[in-house]
C-alpha cells in the first residue's frame, strides 16, 4: 500500500524517538511522547487545550473511584464536522418469530439437566481456575501468557481479558470477582498507552462490546461511563473526509486531521462496528454514534449489488474512494462479522429499518449460491462448508473449497436467519454447517480442527444447491507440497492443511450453541461435550490453556505449545461452552443478541410473539 506508506513517512522521526523512549524507559508512555509536539498549540490541536501532563480530578460513581481519561477525546477539534445527525429508527417493531425451541420440563429434560449440570460445572471450574491465574500473573494486562506465566500487551495495554471477560463473569456467577474487575476497570485511563495507534475493530468488539455488555448485565454506571470514554476515543476515527474510518486509528494523525479511510481493507474491519455504536447511541441518548455507523450502512447498502458477485462484498475494499472491485468474496477471515452483524442489527433495532433485513437475505442467498458446498467422504457425511470464490477476468465465480475455523461461525448466521425470516432453508443449511465443523473437530487424532484447510468436493450442478446431493468418494492422486500435513496421512475428506493451529477460536461451539438453542436436539450438546473435552485435555497448560501448533499429530505425539492465551477465550470460547450445558433459558436468544465477540446486549422491548 504505497499510499499508505507515503501518508505516515511525517512521522518516522517521531516514531523512532518514541521507540527508543520505550525501551530505555518502560515506563515512559508513547502517548506522551507522541503528544509533546502538540503540548505547545494544544489549543488549536486538541480543541479544549488539555494535555496529557494534566491529572484530572478523581471522582468517584456508586463509592467507586474512578479516574478520568487524561486526554478528552469528546473535546478535541473535528478536521470533518459532521452538519447534522442520524437518529436511530423509531416507529412500531417488527414482530419476530420466536427464536428458540420450546423446551419442555419432563422426565426427558430432566434427566438431561443432570448430565449437563455436570458438564456446565466442568466448564466453570476451568473457567475459574484459568481467571484466578489471570488474576495472580497477569492482572489488568492484554493477555496472560500461559506457559511462561507473564503478561503480554497485544491491544494497548487496556486489560483485553479483564473486560473481554466481564459480561462472563456476570454470567458465570463469579459476582465477586466481577466487582473487583469494576473497580480496576475504572481505573483505566485510555489516552495512557504505549501504542501510537489502536485497531479499531478489535478495540470495538472487545472492549468497547465488553464494557456495555457488562453494563447492561449488571447495571453498574461505571463501565457506561467507562464506555463512554473510550467511545468518543474511538468516535474519533471516523474524522476522516467521507467519515468513513480507518482501520488503524493513529493518535498523531487524527490530532493532525491527517486521518483518511483505508483503500483496501477487510470488508469486516469497518462493517463490524454497528452493534457496539448504535448500544452506545441508546444508552447515552446521544445520535452521533449511530450517525457514524449509519453513514457506514448506506455505503454497504449502496454497494451491495455493485461488486463482481452481486449480493456479497470483496474480501478487501476501497473505503478511501467508496469502490468495491475486489474479486475475492469469503465469509471467513476479513469478512465474517459483516455479514453477521446484518441479521443480528435487525434485531437490535427491532426490525425498524428494512435495510439490514434485505442486506442480510441478499448476502446469504448469494453466499448459498456461491460459496456453500458439501465435502467428499468416505461415509458421504451429510454435513457443508463455507468456501471461497474468485471471480474470474470473464466474470465467472470460481469457488476454492478452503474453510478456515473462523468460517464456523456460518452455521449460527443461517440458523439464527432463519429463525427470524421464516427461511427453512436457511434452517437446514445452518444445521449442516455447524455439523460440518464438529465432524471437521472429530476427524483428528487431538479432537480439534485446524485453523485453516481445504477439502474434497462434492460437483456442482443446477439442482446442486437446493439439496447438496452425496457424491461418491474418489480420493485424490496426491497433495500440495505446502501442506502441513506432507508428513501425515490426511483425514477422510481432507486434501490440504494449510494453517494447523488451534488457537482456542470459538467459532465451532458457537454453531453448535445456536443450533442446539434453536433447534433444542440433545445430540448438539453430546456434540458439544465431546469438542469441549478435546480442547481442554490438548490446550491445558500450568498457566491457564494455551493454542497449540499443530492438531494433527499422530497419537501420543507431544504437542507444541503457542503460549497464547487470547481474550476470546473468556470472552467467547468458554461462554458457549458453558451455557450450551446450562438452562437454555438463561441468555436466551429472544431476549439477547451476541456480538462478534460473544458480549449479549438486550433485545428491544416488546418481547417477541410465540
Amino acid at each position: 500500500m504505497p499510499g499508505l506508506v507515503q501518508q505516515h513517512l511525517h512521522m518516522l522521526p517521531i516514531v523512532l524517538a518514541c521507540m527508543f523512549a520505550y525501551i530505555l524507559v518502560p515506563f515512559f508512555f508513547v502517548n506522551d511522547c507522541l503528544d509533546r509536539d502538540y503540548r505547545s498549540s494544544s489549543q488549536g490541536v486538541h480543541g479544549s487545550g488539555q494535555s496529557l501532563s494534566e491529572a484530572p480530578e478523581p471522582f468517584s460513581i456508586n463509592g467507586i473511584p474512578v479516574r478520568r481519561i487524561s486526554y478528552d477525546w469528546s473535546t478535541a477539534l473535528r478536521y470533518f464536522p459532521v452538519d447534522s445527525y442520524a437518529s436511530p429508527p423509531s416507529g412500531p417493531p417488527r414482530v419476530f418469530p420466536r427464536v428458540q425451541f420450546h423446551f419442555l420440563d419432563d422426565k426427558a429434560t430432566a434427566k438431561a439437566r443432570k448430565i449437563n449440570t455436570k458438564r456446565r460445572n466442568a466448564v466453570f471450574s476451568v473457567f475459574k481456575r484459568d481467571w484466578a491465574l489471570y488474576r495472580r500473573y497477569a492482572w489488568m494486562q492484554d493477555e496472560l501468557k500461559p506457559i511462561a506465566g507473564k503478561p503480554q500487551n497485544p491491544f494497548g495495554g487496556w486489560a483485553a481479558t479483564a473486560i473481554d471477560s466481564l459480561d462472563s463473569l456476570w454470567i458465570v456467577g463469579l459476582k465477586s470477582e466481577f466487582n473487583e474487575a469494576v473497580q480496576a476497570v475504572a481505573q483505566i485511563d485510555w489516552a495512557r498507552t504505549r501504542s501510537i495507534s489502536l485497531n479499531l475493530f478489535e478495540t470495538t468488539i472487545r472492549h468497547l462490546g465488553g464494557l456495555l455488555s457488562a453494563h447492561q448485565l449488571s447495571g453498574d454506571p461505571v463501565l457506561l461511563a467507562k464506555a463512554v470514554e473510550l467511545g468518543d476515543m474511538l468516535y474519533m476515527a471516523f474524522d476522516t473526509p467521507n467519515h468513513i474510518p480507518a482501520f488503524w486509528l493513529t493518535f498523531a494523525m487524527a490530532r493532525q486531521g491527517r486521518q483518511v479511510a483505508g483503500g483496501r481493507e477487510p470488508s469486516a474491519a469497518i462493517g463490524t462496528l454497528s452493534m457496539e455504536f448504535s448500544e452506545l447511541s441508546r444508552l447515552t441518548g446521544d445520535d452521533k454514534y449511530y450517525d457514524a455507523i449509519d453513514r457506514i450502512r448506506l455505503f454497504f447498502k449502496r454497494t451491495q449489488s455493485q461488486s463482481l458477485l452481486p449480493g456479497m462484498w470483496p474480501l478487501l475494499i476501497d473505503f478511501q474512494n467508496e469502490r468495491v472491485g475486489n474479486a475475492i468474496f469469503t465469509l471467513g477471515g476479513g469478512a465474517d462479522s459483516l455479514y453477521e452483524y446484518l441479521p443480528k442489527m435487525d434485531l437490535l433495532l427491532a426490525g425498524r429499518d428494512d435495510s439490514w433485513r434485505e442486506m442480510a437475505l441478499k448476502s446469504l442467498d448469494t453466499a448459498l449460491s456461491n460459496l456453500v458446498f458439501r465435502p467428499m467422504t468416505i461415509d458421504q457425511a451429510d454435513v457443508l462448508f463455507s468456501g471461497r470464490v474468485t471471480v474470474d477476468k470473464d466474470g465467472v465465480p470460481q469457488i476454492r473449497h478452503q474453510s478456515e475455523h473462523l468460517t464456523c461461525f456460518v452455521g449460527g448466521m443461517f440458523l439464527l436467519s432463519g429463525q427470524i425470516y421464516n427461511q427453512t432453508n436457511y434452517l437446514s443449511v445452518g444445521e449442516r454447517l455447524a455439523r460440518g465443523c464438529a465432524w471437521a473437530y472429530a476427524q483428528f487424532s487431538t479432537g480439534i480442527m485446524p485453523e485453516v484447510f481445504e477439502l474434497l468436493a462434492c460437483p456442482r450442478n443446477e439442482s446442486y444447491a437446493p439439496d447438496f446431493a452425496a457424491c461418491e468418494f474418489k480420493p485424490p492422486t496426491s497433495h500440495p507440497s505446502n501442506s502441513d500435513s506432507s508428513t501425515t496421512t490426511l483425514p477422510n475428506g481432507f486434501s490440504q492443511i494449510n494453517d494447523a493451529r488451534y488457537i482456542m477460536r470459538p467459532e465451532a461451539i458457537e454453531s453448535i450453541f445456536y443450533a442446539y438453542r434453536i433447534t433444542g436436539k440433545e445430540e448438539y450438546r453430546d456434540m458439544a461435550w465431546a469438542m469441549w473435552k478435546a480442547i481442554e485435555k490438548a490446550t491445558r497448560s500450568r498457566f491457564g490453556h494455551s493454542g497449540i501448533a499443530n492438531v494433527h499429530v499422530k497419537k501420543g505425539d507431544k504437542l507444541a505449545y503457542l503460549d497464547s492465551m487470547e481474550s476470546f477465550w473468556f470472552a467467547e470460547t468458554m461462554k458457549y461452552f458453558y451455557l450450551i450445558f446450562d438452562d437454555p433459558e438463561v441468555m436466551s436468544l429472544d431476549d439477547y443478541v451476541f456480538n462478534t465477540e460473544a458480549h449479549a446486549f438486550p433485545r428491544p422491548a416488546p418481547a417477541p410473539a410465540s
